[in-house]
């Protein structure tokens, strides 16, 4: 990056986060805010929100984090292929639609079009869905190849759709909802606010979320036990399902069961520049903040909505269900040595425990 460059990214950086400061003390004028809020307002204020940006926050170098597409694309491949099957299962259909939410540069797009071929590339188009002003311009750019003849178009996040046959299809979208940690301290709930010294832990009455935790926790809850609730999930998960009329919801994100997020105390991060700590109140508007996906949550939403079979299970090891391996060793062989050492680098990051493929998990479920 040129050095002017640089200095101007620097200063627009300074000037986004004391635009959120700004606020975030006005708000603290009238009383401490719950975290949740803190958390919407640093991601997704219209003009100051860190996925409002100009800028995009993914990839390498002068970055804050990565995901799985930028390992390479063995992730689009064997999704490609597991959406292959979903077709076949549904009887071939003429049309399928695959909505991406959430679906930033437009790289999971890229990789399931390069990869299908055959009569499923004939009846697939893939929707992008991203409001954010960098991931539209880098996907633009990804898919300029498929949106003249129709196969990849976008969608904004208020448009309204029709059912469609297909897929929603979404890789760390949940995540990045606001959310609200709470933890027991052995007598009641607290929730995680922010004052003006700095967060702080209140006793609150968490309603649904306490009728929740204390559901999945058998009512075996300890000192220290918490996780994180998200309110607008129902909501969200509605809207998602008012799209598909038949076919397959999947999920890629980091998380886990509700019992296990209660039982390690479940709560907010904050990503810069590749480190990650829990720092969430710092940099407000110029660093990510994430929270772990309760899976046992979405899917019994899920299920409320008519989705029916939905599990979950670690990145891994679905890579290692879905994904020809044996097919890919074989091919491996015929690349150049580079080439052959980057796809086992990124099909290593995929299904390592200590790398993606413990930490991550994928979401199916049907919509029949």
């Amino acid at each position: 990056m040129p050095p002017g460059e640089s200095v101007q990214t620097f200063s627009k950086a300074v000037s986004v986060m004391r635009a959120i400061e700004t606020i975030i003390k006005s708000r603290l004028a009238a009383g401490i805010i719950p975290a949740a809020e803190v958390m919407a307002l640093a991601l997704y204020h219209p003009e100051h929100g860190y996925y409002r940006r100009a800028e995009g926050p993914w990839g390498f170098e002068g970055k804050d984090y990565y995901t799985a597409l930028d390992c390479g694309p063995l992730l689009g491949q064997t999704l490609a292929l597991r959406l292959e099957k979903a077709w076949e299962t549904m009887g071939c259909p003429k049309h399928f639609t695959v909505l991406e939410p959430g679906a930033g540069r437009g790289w999971l797009g890229r990789d399931l079009l390069t990869s299908i071929q055959g009569a499923f590339a004939e009846a697939f188009r893939y929707v992008h869905m991203d409001d954010n002003p960098a991931a539209r311009r880098a996907a633009e750019s990804a898919l300029m190849p498929w949106i003249a003849s129709g196969r990849a178009g976008f969608v904004g996040e208020s448009q309204i759709l029709q059912p469609f046959v297909g897929a929603i299809l979404s890789n760390e979208l949940f995540d990045a909802v606001p959310a609200q940690p709470w933890r027991w301290n052995g007598t009641a709930w607290e929730r995680e606010m922010l004052g003006t010294e700095g967060p702080r832990w209140e006793p609150a009455m968490p309603g649904e979320a306490g009728v929740w935790f204390d559901a999945q926790s058998e009512g075996a809850l300890e000192v220290g036990d918490g996780s994180v609730w998200v309110e607008a999930l129902p909501e969200l998960v509605h809207k998602f399902a008012g799209y598909i009329e038949q076919g397959l919801f999947l999920t890629i994100d980091y998380g886990d069961s509700a019992a296990r997020l209660l039982a390690k105390g479940a709560d907010l991060r904050r990503y810069k520049a590749h480190s990650v700590d829990g720092k969430w109140w710092e940099d407000l508007g110029t660093s990510d903040l994430t929270a772990d996906v309760d899976f046992t949550r979405l899917a019994t939403l899920l299920s409320r909505e008519g989705f029916q079979l939905p599990t979950h299970q670690s990145l891994g090891r679905w890579v290692r269900e879905h994904a020809p391996l044996i097919e890919w060793e074989a091919q491996w062989q015929e690349l150049a040595g580079p080439v052959r050492m980057a796809r086992m680098e990124n099909l290593l990051a995929l299904t390592l425990p200590g790398m993606m493929g413990d930490r991550f998990k994928v979401l199916e479920a049907w919509r029949r």
